[in-house]
């Protein structure tokens, strides 16, 4: 049975080790750099999601972790399946919105990522289908909705500068209502975090 009003926030992450994260960014920073710089935006994305009334279902890309920076009293945590993005963030939906009516997941590379936008979110999936925040590569750093829609992750090419578009093209090919939020960056290159990084 669903729980009426009750509001879930999906989280994607890679545990921090080294030379396993952002992979383009330490081809220009280092490894070392590179795994500081995720760790102080997992350190972000964790005290922005902390403080969202919500459920928070934690999906990491490999094993779960059980003692890390991600306290279990706070996050529900889950495996990603072995599929591609669209695959995993379709099975993170599904199992949300099973219990939940606004479901909106995020990444953990966007560092003005706000308590703010994330609230916005949940209160434009009042009167709207579809809740995007796209990103200036063409992507988006959040997305969320009631009812889920497969066809936005099925097929999708991904990592193009395009995927914030034609997500909405879908939506609208299937006559859902969607909106946009505020565009912001995540962080991939050097100039990325130097631009909006937190410190």
């Amino acid at each position: 049975m669903r729980i009426k009003d009750r509001r879930a926030l999906i989280i994607f992450v890679r545990r921090p080790e080294l030379g396993k994260v952002k992979t383009r960014l330490a081809a220009e920073v280092g490894k070392d750099e590179a795994l500081r710089i995720y760790i102080r935006l997992l350190d972000h994305t964790r005290e922005v999601a902390q403080s969202v009334d919500c459920s928070r279902h934690l999906w990491y890309a490999d094993k779960i972790e059980t003692d890390d920076m991600w306290p279990p009293t706070s996050f529900d945590k889950y495996k990603q399946p072995d599929s591609d993005l669209g695959g995993r963030m379709k099975a993170a939906f599904a199992q949300a919105l099973e219990n939940h009516d606004k479901v909106v997941i995020i990444g953990s590379d966007c560092p003005k990522l706000s308590t703010d936008i994330v609230e916005e979110a949940y209160d434009a999936l009042d009167d709207h289908d579809l809740v995007i925040g796209p990103t200036y590569d063409g992507g988006y750093y959040l997305l969320g909705m009631k009812n889920l829609h497969t066809f936005l992750f099925d097929d999708m090419r991904w990592s193009v500068d395009d995927v914030c578009e034609t997500t909405i093209a879908r939506s609208q090919d299937h006559n859902l209502s969607s909106t946009k939020l505020t565009k912001l960056s995540d962080v991939d290159y050097k100039s990325d975090w130097e631009e909006h990084g937190l410190d």
